[in-house]
């Protein structure tokens, strides 16, 4: 009976890529995580530790129409009160590069953008999405957990006794790189949604988060 409860269980796993064309693998049935392990260019990642050292508060939302696809991202007032700051353009830049990149990837018409400055976890318990496909990126600060399929039975989530605590079973989404997490809406993922959650941060520790959204 177990080994036939085992096979129920949908087949999914993760794949690392160090080039860009890896993300496109989270199109693939098998696959609920794809992460492409980049190393940020120097500029960006100093913009970034130079944002959080100023301890202001950052949320902004944008929700992009991505009719044309030769047009630029429109990020008009995207973290607009550190401008002045060096490497600014570059960090923009990166943003646009990222947004086009996962709408030519889903054949998105419409893309939902969120750039926060966090000193807490948004999401401390381990959960799935109810989305399709969300990228996550952080760019200064610790970068998000996950756990391969089987650490943590679904019918758990939210449970915090059920959570694992043996560090060796949760696996880390490091400064700089891309991860394209499948969610509970994609087509043939129900049930199969990654199971992942925000990082514990000690006190007046911050890390600066990128998501996008499919949302048409």
């Amino acid at each position: 009976m177990m080994n036939l409860a085992r096979t129920a269980q949908p087949l999914v796993g993760h794949v690392c890529g160090t080039t860009p064309d890896v993300m496109a693998r989270v199109l693939d049935d098998d696959i609920n995580l794809a992460i492409w392990q980049r190393q940020l260019p120097l500029h960006i990642s100093d913009f970034s530790v130079l944002l959080l050292s100023l301890d202001e508060p950052l949320a902004d939302a944008l929700v992009l129409e991505m009719t044309d696809e030769k047009a630029q991202p429109n990020l008009t007032g995207l973290a607009a009160r550190f401008n002045d700051l060096e490497g600014y353009e570059g960090f923009i830049a990166d943003i646009s590069w990222l947004v086009s990149a996962y709408a030519c990837l889903l054949g998105a018409k419409r893309v939902g953008l969120r750039l926060r400055a966090l000193d807490k976890a948004m999401c401390p318990r381990f959960h799935v999405d109810h989305v399709p496909v969300r990228l996550i990126t952080t760019y200064a600060g610790v970068g998000s957990q996950w756990l391969q399929e089987g650490v943590m039975e679904r019918r758990h989530l939210g449970q915090v006794l059920a959570e694992p605590t043996d560090p060796s079973h949760i696996e880390h989404i490091h400064t700089g790189e891309v991860a394209l997490l499948k969610g509970e809406r994609w087509q043939g993922n129900e049930g199969a949604g990654l199971i992942h959650r925000s990082p514990a941060l000690a006190d007046a520790e911050r890390r600066l988060i990128l998501t996008l959204d499919w949302l048409a």
